[in-house]
This record gives C-alpha cells, structure tokens and sequence, in this order.
C-alpha cells in the first residue's frame, strides 16, 4: 500500500500574457450534491447498517458534533479517525489510509473544517487505490465557513520534512454529498470566523479575475461575495445569528464551486508558499494580501474591469473603474481593520529576519505554485519579491 497520496502537485503552463485567451472551450460541471435545509442530517439514514470510517480532529471528536454525527448512523460500524491537524501531513494521511484500508468502509464522511476535509479527500484517495471494483461514497459536512473544500476538486497538504505545502488536484477528490447544516458552525470563535470569512472572500475574488473564469463561476462568485460582504460582519458580531451563520455557509461553497471551475490566483500561491515557510493563518495572510494583490493585478485593465465589476455587485460606488478597485481595496482594508487582522505580515507577528532571509526563496516558490498559473497578470520574480516586501511592513 503507498504511504503518500497517490497524487501529485497540478502543473500548469503558465500563459504567456496577461489575461491568457480562453481555450476553445470550457465545461462547468458541479459533481457534489449538496444538501442545505432543516433537518439536513437525516440525509445520513441513507447508509442505515453500513460500514462508516469518518475523519475528523480531536476538537470535533469531543465538541458533540462527532456524537451529533454518529447519531444519524442508524445500525452502522463506524471507525473514527480523528487525528486530523492543520495543513494534514504526509504522514498523518498515510496513518489514517491504513486504519481506513484495513476496516474496508462502504462510505467515508470527513467532519470540520477545511484540514480535515482535505485529509479525508487524500486518505479516501488511497482507500479507493485498494478498494476496486465498488465505489466508496465520501460526505463531507463543513464546520468552518472558509474553504469551500467541500465541494472542490482540491487539498491541500504538507510535508513538514521539507517545509511546504503542495495542492493535490483531482476531480476524485470532489465529495459526492455535502451537508450545510450552520448548527456546526455556530461556536466558532470570531477570530476563526473573520479568518475563514476572508478565505471564501478571497477565493470569490480570485474566480472572478482568474483566466479560466466564465459565466457560469462567475455567477457563484458573485454571488457568493453579495452574501459575504453582508453577512460576514454580522456573524463576527454575533455568532448565535443562524441566519447569516447560514448564509456565509452557503457563500463558502458557493466560492468553493466557482473556484473549483475557474482557478484561483497569485493570492493564493503566495499563501500557500508562505505558509508552507512562516506557518501564518490561511485566511489570516490571504487577507492581508489582497488589497496588495488587487492593487497589482489592476494594473492590467481587463482584470481591473472585473475588480470594478464586482464592487458595483457588492454596492460601493462606482462611477469609474479606477475608482471602482479603489473602493473595493478600501472595503477589504475596512474589514481588516474591523475584524483585528494586522496589515502587514509583521503585524501577524511573523519574524522578519528569518523572512527576509527566506524572501526570495518565497517568491520563487510562489512564482511556479499552481495557483499563480491562472492570475490575470503574470509576476515576474522581481515583481514578486517587491510585493512580498510592501507584505511584510
């Protein structure tokens, strides 16, 4: 049996200009069902009398959630893996394909937020490599709003030897069900809640101006931003408003839809490598990258015409295009502000002599990270370590 996901880290060619032309055709193609609604989990009675291994942390193992789960699994044998950390490792998901292989599930459901869900999808992908002929169902049921992981074709995994991150990429990765119940979401703390609110907000963002954007991601998109910019200020304020807790739900998987379908962008690959380095907070240094990231990808103008676009979507005044990214740079810097989230990578308490030691290995590692293959406008390597300077403050 392997010990590592039988997958690999996506290449892409990088387009040789900014906004690369579209390729002769695109398909769109949602392969998750997803279930929304009051009494959502009774979806589960669906594998009454399986075997069932779920995957999920430590947290949620004793939350109440796992027991809130494990309650709809009527007659099932369920095998629980709860080792699940951020960012899984190499070795945490080959630990968990062995106890998940030996105990032979008929469906696997991955249960928190993004890092468990990422470790299911590559612990499932190893199960399914032993399992053949039969198909093994996977649930995923969210409990943070932020990655959209649950109906993308991604995970994200590290390898902590060597200090990086690496995306696996693979429509066997999609979840067959996903259940949206905001009950699971309702304790998160605010500082999570701000976090991961800015990751769906980022991941919306960059579908909208990444190349292989259409108008079928777009419309999640968009729509998945009307509702975080309206919702995501009241559940910081509130965590016990179910209604907008329902709405930044169903706005993460909406932006995990279209950017499942359209790419995402240099945002994202300079998150993903600087995490892989300083270990910051995902949504954290997504947020503090973006009004930078926008700043530059404006200089081309379709991408700023959609950066306008999607502040007229959202309400802000837009008289200009210029005027119109201006105002949404300044609606994303408010919310930082709002939400306690520092403006610079110092501020996140990040070591500066270490990063500025490591600085131009950071931007040569985002420069070829797969996300930064579908940005509106391609960085040079000098462009890059400038915008990783003005990032650190």
């Amino acid at each position: 049996m392997p010990t590592t996901p039988p997958l690999r880290p996506a290449i892409y060619e990088k387009p040789s200009k900014d906004i690369a032309p579209m390729p002769r055709y695109q398909s769109f193609f949602p392969r998750t069902e997803i279930v929304f609604g009051p009494g959502l989990l009774e979806r589960l009675h669906a594998y009454r009398g399986q075997k069932v291994g779920i995957v999920t942390d430590a947290f949620m193992a004793r939350s109440g959630a796992l027991a809130r789960v494990k309650s709809y699994l009527t007659e099932c044998e369920v095998l629980v893996f709860d080792e699940a950390i951020p960012e899984p490792p190499v070795d945490t998901v080959a630990k968990g394909a062995r106890l998940l292989t030996d105990f032979c599930p008929d469906v696997v459901i991955a249960l928190g937020g993004g890092s468990p869900i990422d470790a299911g999808k590559a612990i499932l992908a190893i199960v399914r490599e032993t399992v053949h002929g039969r198909k093994v169902p996977f649930v995923a049921i969210p409990t943070t709003s932020g990655t959209g992981s649950e109906v993308t074709s991604f995970a994200v995994i590290s390898d902590p030897a060597n200090g990086r991150k690496f995306p696996l990429i693979s429509d066997e990765l999609v979840p067959d069900v996903a259940l949206l119940d905001p009950e699971f979401v309702r304790t998160a703390p605010a500082s999570v809640t701000a976090d991961t609110g800015m990751d769906v907000i980022t991941h919306a963002i960059e579908a909208v101006v990444s190349t292989g954007a259409s108008h079928f991601s777009d419309a999640f998109a968009e729509k998945s931003l009307e509702l975080a910019f309206a919702n995501l200020p009241k559940v910081f304020e509130d965590g016990d408003d179910l209604e907008a807790r329902d709405a930044m739900h169903q706005s993460s998987c909406l932006a995990g839809l279209a950017f499942s379908a359209a790419g995402l962008g240099l945002n994202h690959g300079l998150a993903h490598t600087l995490g892989g380095r300083i270990h910051v907070i995902h949504g954290r240094v997504n947020a503090v990258l973006m009004p930078l990231v926008i700043a530059f990808n404006a200089e081309n103008p379709e991408a700023a015409a959609r950066y306008a676009r999607i502040a007229r979507r959202i309400g802000l005044d837009t008289p200009s295009t210029r005027a119109g990214v201006r105002a949404l740079i300044r609606v994303i810097e408010n919310l930082n502000i709002r939400f306690g989230i520092p403006s610079t990578l110092r501020g996140l308490g990040v070591d500066m002599d270490e990063f500025g030691r490591i600085r131009s290995e950071i931007a040569a590692a985002a420069l070829v990270e797969p996300c930064t293959a579908s940005n509106p406008r391609q960085p040079s390597l000098t462009e890059l370590d400038e915008l990783l300077a003005r990032a650190g403050g």
